[in-house]
């Protein structure tokens, strides 16, 4: 893999990580359709690194507040609770259904089926706005139901921000809360996610020749994560979703019906 190429594919993964676009069903797409090869457990740790940095980096000032008012702020210490109670159902699905969802990621048209899901769950986004509750109000039941909707997006081609935000819409955040626990409920997932590629790396011996393409790809996933953040959170704010509605329906249409024509 040359450096261009895994710049390429962090740029990918970092847009596509927060951007409800789906990552994984952007992997899928590209793999199949591109003949991009998975350039194996060392890109992946990194690239999964940097858009966890990406996380902390545009987060940073929620998450020192979240660690300095633990002991002082009730409010902290209730977030931080609800944030490890919202990853338990994630953890669970994705330990229970691996091998289910694992079988979609072979599936290309199942993945554009879900991109055209994806845009209806973009769309709703846009258009539910109860505006209730902030972390004060929330309880374990919203955590929970929002932890199972970052649980469905494992399946490729469900966004994971989307599902997420929309989960917690629909219990009745208002749009900040949303946004902010989304994003920071994302923060053990990926932190898990690249803990289990660790260990996978550390079990196969990583590649010192790729050691200048890895770190590329994963300065270009942080750096294109945060850019990605920024644009999800603005759109958001603004009601532009519309755009992304769009392009997941034109990409899911594209995917069902190349991958089938493939297949006759």
């Amino acid at each position: 893999m040359s450096c261009l190429e895994a710049m390429m594919l962090g740029l990918l993964q970092g847009m596509t990580e927060f951007l409800p676009v789906s990552s994984s069903g952007h992997l899928v797409i590209a793999q199949y359709f591109l003949d991009i090869k998975q350039p194996g457990v060392t890109f992946e740790v990194m690239v999964h690194f940097g858009t966890l940095i990406s996380i902390i980096w545009v987060f940073r000032k929620d998450l020192l507040s979240l660690f300095r008012g633990f002991v002082s702020k009730v409010e902290e210490r209730k977030l931080l609770v609800l944030l490890v109670i919202g990853v338990i159902p994630t953890g669970l699905m994705g330990i229970i259904l691996k091998s289910f969802f694992m079988e979609m990621f072979d599936k290309p048209f199942v993945v554009g089926f879900m991109l055209l899901i994806t845009g209806f769950i973009v769309l709703a986004i846009s258009r539910v706005n109860i505006k209730i509750k902030n972390i004060k109000n929330m309880s374990i039941w919203d955590a929970l139901i929002i932890g199972i909707f970052q649980g469905i997006a494992i399946i490729p081609g469900i966004t994971r921000s989307g599902s997420t935000i929309l989960g917690a819409l629909w219990r009745g955040l208002n749009r900040e809360t949303a946004i902010r626990y989304s994003f920071l409920l994302a923060l053990p997932a990926i932190a898990g996610a690249t803990l289990l590629e660790l260990r996978d790396l550390l079990k196969l011996g990583g590649r010192p020749e790729l050691l200048l393409s890895n770190i590329l790809a994963m300065l270009t996933a942080f750096i294109s994560g945060i850019l990605a953040i920024t644009i999800f959170i603005n759109l958001l704010k603004r009601g532009k979703f519309h755009y992304i509605t769009y392009y997941c329906w034109i990409l899911g249409i594209l995917t069902v019906v190349f991958s089938f024509s493939n297949v006759f």
